[in-house]
């Protein structure tokens, strides 16, 4: 998987065949004039109507065989992935690690490098590639856009930071965790001009597939000399945007899930086969995921990636450790996911050696086929039983409903608005401190990490204590509260990735930066989507946003409330009591985990996935449990590790946490005939 194409604005990845030889050879020669031509055909398409209505054909603007030629050179004919789902012996078992297959009429649902679905049309200045924007001189309903960095300073960035009373910080990690699940947006592959060839890390452009994020000129950082924030377009889906004249119609520019939308583990075991082969330990036949070295615990690590220097050995005298390889390519981003990463990789393996006891007549298929369906499974019941309820609170639990069954007419895939901001409020959860804590809950003789310290530096797990003191940091502290004047930390607004890049990032500027580049329409029309009143004016959105210096400041901002961005009117909601989410932002999240449940043909409640007997097992998951037998040495906790407790009065031990008995998959049968799919 993972082929790519020169495609006109941006490099597409569609997960089809690599052109390769010749043909790749002249695609690379022929891409400026498939790049000018498909400019040529856009400013001709102009004048043609409304895009997003409905779909034009282009015959008329240039010869059929030239067109085809274009077609050919950019990409986006190559083969596409064809689906075999005969093989019901395993699909009617397992999941595929790339999603297909799951819906059986629908196979292509849920897949990884599929498009995002959408819940509205999608918004372009142009009518369907170009983001809201981009021209600093048009004018939206009276009004200039604003900058996403001025946004982000005036409404988002804060110094002060409300502990949660209710939930620890894991409440957050889990919430990361997961959305490494469900969603990754492949960017251009190409971060160079097309114009010029200059990087876009070099240049404040807005031509392809650069979008850098402008810096106002009294902004702090402008006095230190930066103009921009490195920004990259999200990648085309082939045919879709400026690709799509190549198609001989227009339709508006989408973009491309590089991950299954299944809550299924893919971050354990990758979304395609690829990926997952990478992973496995194919060698030793016990159905095991490789790890790396062993720690003095006994435990092991996850394995080093392979290759060149990565972002994790940035400067080699403090950092010679290269990234752990995970089943998703953000494990290393920072410590306490990559903690998560390990102790789910760990919990594989624990459960792999378990089966093999039990039936020592399995294959190594067999035993990491039903290891990855306990995983998944464990996984989807921490998070709609434990964490779900925290973040929805009773009214989004009812609106989310009861478990009726699986229904093949839903489609499980993740909508792009849920992606690009509203499942990104958890970075208004983040703490700017990562806290380390010893086995007497104090903290580490190496002290608390900054955030940005704790970035893409594995070597801090390596020799600062293993991951035990990251996790305690996690269940042991209080999170941080979502308070709408009190929005992303510093940490994320003014010093993101501040190793790596020239000019530090700003995580609030590039969400709003990210949701134009997708088309994401105001949040207006989500408000109205969510069947919230309409908001003619700023004194309209009083219910929702009842602070009056927000609504003044969003007023400033944007001028109309028909213009506000999705990502910061979602973020300054008030909370609907008893929950950690604003009504629209409810009513998104609470729309996409019912489709992710009910779509979803292999959930682990749906009868016929797991035994009677199984089932009861499963539903003795907990992220506790977890903890307690893949951490390195924790042996006392909260039985809610969600939930804030005192220590040590609130914490148990582990022995009184309830395990998952796994003797109930005790079989005689071997599946070796369901075992042929890798």
């Amino acid at each position: 998987m993972g082929g790519r194409a020169c495609c006109g604005e941006g490099v597409c990845v569609h997960g089809f065949h690599q052109a390769g030889g010749p043909s790749g050879i002249e695609g690379q020669c022929h891409g400026n004039q498939s790049q000018d031509s498909a400019r040529g055909m856009e400013r001709r398409a102009r004048g043609l109507g409304t895009f997003w209505r409905q779909c034009y054909h282009y015959n008329d603007l240039v010869s059929p065989q030239y067109l085809n030629l274009i077609a050919n050179l950019s990409g986006c004919t190559a083969h596409r992935r064809v689906n075999n789902c005969s093989d019901m012996c395993f699909h009617q078992k397992y999941r595929t690690h790339d999603g297909t297959c799951n819906n059986l009429q629908h196979p292509m649902w849920g897949a990884s490098l599929t498009a995002f679905e959408r819940l509205l049309k999608s918004v372009y200045e142009n009518g369907f590639n170009t983001p809201r924007g981009i021209n600093p001189h048009r004018l939206y309903n009276g009004h200039a856009l604003p900058m996403p960095r001025l946004v982000s300073t005036t409404l988002i960035g804060t110094e002060t930071v409300t502990p949660d009373e209710q939930f620890t910080h894991m409440l957050m990690q889990w919430g990361q965790f997961l959305d490494h699940d469900l969603d990754s947006t492949v960017v251009a592959l190409s971060q160079a001009r097309f114009s010029d060839g200059q990087h876009c890390s070099s240049v404040c452009s807005s031509d392809p597939p650069c979008f850098s994020v402008m810096i106002p000129p009294n902004d702090s950082r402008a006095r230190s000399g930066a103009r921009c924030m490195f920004f990259v377009r999200s990648s085309p889906v082939c045919g879709s945007g400026m690709t799509s004249l190549l198609m001989n119609s227009v339709y508006p520019r989408e973009q491309i899930n590089q991950l299954t939308s299944y809550i299924d583990a893919s971050n354990v075991y990758g979304s395609t086969e690829h990926e997952a082969r990478s992973i496995r330990d194919l060698a030793s036949h016990r159905g095991l995921l490789r790890q790396g070295i062993v720690q003095r615990s006994g435990k092991p690590l996850l394995p080093f990636a392979a290759g060149p220097p990565t972002e994790c050995m940035r400067d080699e005298n403090e950092s010679p450790i290269p990234c752990f390889l995970a089943g998703d390519h953000r494990a290393n981003e920072q410590l306490g996911l990559t903690s998560m990463h390990t102790l789910w990789f760990r919990e594989h393996n624990r459960v792999a050696a378990e089966l093999l006891k039990l039936n020592p007549h399995w294959d190594g298929d067999t035993i990491y086929y039903e290891t990855r369906k306990v995983v998944g499974a464990e996984i989807q019941h921490i998070t709609y039983q434990h964490w779900l309820p925290k973040i929805l609170g009773e009214v989004g639990m009812r609106t989310l409903g009861e478990y009726r069954g699986y229904d093949p007419g839903i489609n499980a895939g993740i909508f792009n608005a849920f992606a690009t901001a509203a499942f990104r409020f958890g970075h208004t959860l983040v703490n700017p401190l990562l806290y380390r804590l010893d086995e007497n809950f104090q903290p580490l003789a190496q002290g608390h990490l900054p955030l940005h310290k704790a970035f893409f530096s594995p070597f801090r797990i390596v020799n600062e204590g293993g991951i035990d003191p990251l996790l305690r940091g996690l269940f042991g502290v209080a999170g941080k509260m979502r308070v709408p004047s009190q929005l992303l930390n510093t940490e994320l607004t003014e010093r993101l990735f501040s190793m790596a890049h020239t000019v530090a990032l700003d995580l609030a500027a590039i969400n709003i930066q990210r949701g134009r580049d997708h088309g994401i329409p105001p949040y207006h029309d989500y408000r109205v989507y969510c069947n919230l009143s309409a908001a003619h004016t700023f004194e309209d959105l009083k219910n929702e946003i009842k602070n009056p210096e927000i609504r003044e400041k969003l007023k400033r901002l944007y001028g109309s409330t028909l213009n506000i961005d999705l990502f910061p009117a979602l973020m300054v909601e008030d909370l609907v009591p008893g929950s950690r989410l604003g009504p629209t932002l409810m009513c998104l999240l609470s729309t996409q985990f019912k489709r992710l449940r009910d779509g979803d043909r292999l959930w682990y409640e749906n009868p016929g996935v797991f035994s009677p007997a199984q089932l009861t097992q499963i539903k003795q998951t907990s992220l506790a449990r977890i903890l307690c037998d893949n951490a390195d040495n924790i042996t006392r906790v909260q039985s809610d590790v969600f939930r804030v407790a005192e220590f040590p009065h609130g914490y148990g031990s582990c022995d009184e946490i309830p395990r998952v008995d796994l003797r109930v998959w005790f079989s005689l049968k071997n599946y070796t005939e369901c075992s042929k799919y890798l």
